[in-house]
């Protein structure tokens, strides 16, 4: 069996270097390819102990970023769940507006299926599997619950599907799950649920069961293999066992330094992914703190349970040897705000929204544990596993190899990260500013510039005070001709 993870080995170089295809460029590779875990995780922020984070409790991905390399600094393409995905198996920017709402995957896969990144594997001789939420629906839209809905990527997956046997009825009741089975009453159902049971109470629970079930199969082939595995937590509901609310303290959560609700063109939205989708809170989360401290420690608690779900998974992976050969993702989607801007929510272009956890190994890795501070961005991920695991790298993908970061995390910044929303909204972020372009249309409404070159978290500067800044980063906009028109 070869395997890839994004997770660090002990294996030496030179065994890589022969038994890695795509590392080496050995004729060995077609023989002994390794195999692909990749673990995405929904609505996760950088919320890590290993980035400084004290007040959320994350052990088990702060031990996966020792045994690899963490990317401070990773950007998705579009806050929202389905077209993060799509950029994710497309390797590429939105290049149209059909590729920024939840429909990306499911209404344009006909455009590149074909070249998808499971697809790509698939074509290589690599068994393709995927396990919960990895497009933006759980399973891919396969098996039941779905009535006549269509598959969302045919023919990419030898097998998609979401754990069988739980007790919610549905895929998307799995998804928007509380605990035992209870699905979501829209609009009713409150953003935040702690019950004292196990982990099985809630859906992740059994996507890491299912998961190690599908990794002790695995263990006993050697046909090659790709193998995404899904998580739902922290997304919406807020919902864990109690146990993780106790390991979280909420009087240790701070406030976002920048809780304004900015006028508009600054104002995304009215929060409607916490108004409109759940009950029981008040007219804002802002307008009462209490409420707020409260939805803030049930994010940290979500994010510890899927931690732990992550830790199964591992623990199953190092148990079955996998560690030698297999390259490890883990990946969000997103992130979230969490009053940050004066939104609750991810659909945003602001910088809590854009940036989330990446961490990659593979065995042999050099200078492991170490944190790269690049700017990253998801399309770099397509052409990374293509190449690390020695197959065709299709052309036309926007992003570029991580090796030269993986390989030393001092590596600097080659490249800016974009990042899109409806009506055109766009936004780009170097190594120390992000200017977004706010438009209806072909009009530019205005922008909005935030300075990170003291502060991480961005200090908000006037556009008018930093005209060359402003006009130095709006030329990036002339590089994306669908945008740009």
């Amino acid at each position: 069996m070869k395997a890839i993870l994004f997770f660090r080995s002990p294996a030496p170089l030179a065994f890589i270097l022969v038994v890695f295809g795509g590392v080496g460029n050995c004729p060995a590779a077609e023989e002994a390819r390794p195999n692909v875990l990749f673990i995405s995780i929904d609505d996760l922020n950088n919320d890590l102990g290993v980035l400084g984070v004290d007040y959320v409790q994350t052990p088990h991905l702060d031990a996966l970023a020792q045994r690899g390399r963490l990317f401070s600094r990773h950007y998705v393409a579009v806050p929202s769940c389905g077209p993060s995905r799509a950029a994710l198996l497309r390797g590429k920017r939105p290049t149209s507006s059909a590729h920024l709402p939840n429909t990306a995957i499911l209404r344009t896969h006909e455009e590149w299926e074909n070249q998808s990144l499971p697809g790509q594997f698939r074509d290589h001789g690599y068994r393709t599997l995927s396990l919960g939420k990895v497009t933006h629906y759980p399973g891919g839209m396969t098996g039941d619950g779905w009535a006549e809905e269509p598959e969302e990527l045919p023919g990419a997956w030898d097998r998609a599907w979401v754990p069988e046997g739980s007790p919610w009825e549905t895929p998307l009741d799995m998804m928007h799950g509380y605990a035992n089975g209870v699905p979501r009453d829209r609009g009713q159902s409150p953003a935040w649920e702690a019950y004292d049971g196990p982990d099985s109470s809630y859906p992740d629970g059994w996507v890491a069961e299912g998961a190690i079930k599908v990794l002790e199969e695995l263990a006993e082939t050697e046909e090659p293999w790709f193998f995404a595995v899904g998580f739902f937590k922290p997304h919406l509901p807020f919902a864990a066992p109690k146990k993780y609310y106790e390991m979280n303290d909420p009087e240790r959560i701070p406030e976002p330094h920048d809780t304004v609700r900015h006028p508009d063109p600054s104002s995304w939205h009215p929060s409607n992914e916490f108004f409109r989708n759940y009950g029981q809170h008040p007219d804002h989360p802002d307008d009462d703190r209490a409420y707020a401290r409260q939805l803030r420690h049930a994010y940290a608690a979500a994010t510890s349970y899927v931690d732990a779900q992550v830790g199964q998974v591992m623990e199953a992976f190092d148990r079955l040897g996998m560690n030698g050969d297999t390259i490890l993702v883990v990946w969000s989607d997103h992130g979230f705000a969490l009053g940050h801007n004066g939104v609750w929510g991810k659909h945003s272009l602001y910088e809590i929204a854009l940036k989330s956890p990446l961490i990659i190994s593979y065995p042999g890795m050099e200078r492991p544990g170490e944190v790269a501070d690049a700017v990253v961005e998801t399309v770099d991920l397509f052409p990374t596993l293509t190449d690390l695991a020695g197959i065709d790298t299709p052309d036309g993908l926007h992003g570029r190899s991580l090796r030269p970061h993986l390989e030393d995390p001092e590596t600097p910044s080659e490249k800016a990260a974009f990042a899109f929303f409806r009506n055109g909204q766009t936004t780009v972020r170097d190594d120390n500013w992000r200017l977004i372009m706010h438009r209806d249309g072909d009009q530019i409404l205005g922008y909005e510039l935030f300075d990170f070159s003291e502060n991480p978290d961005g200090d908000r500067r006037e556009p008018d005070q930093f005209p060359s800044v402003v006009e130095d980063l709006s030329k990036y906009f002339e590089t994306l001709p669908w945008i740009s028109k």
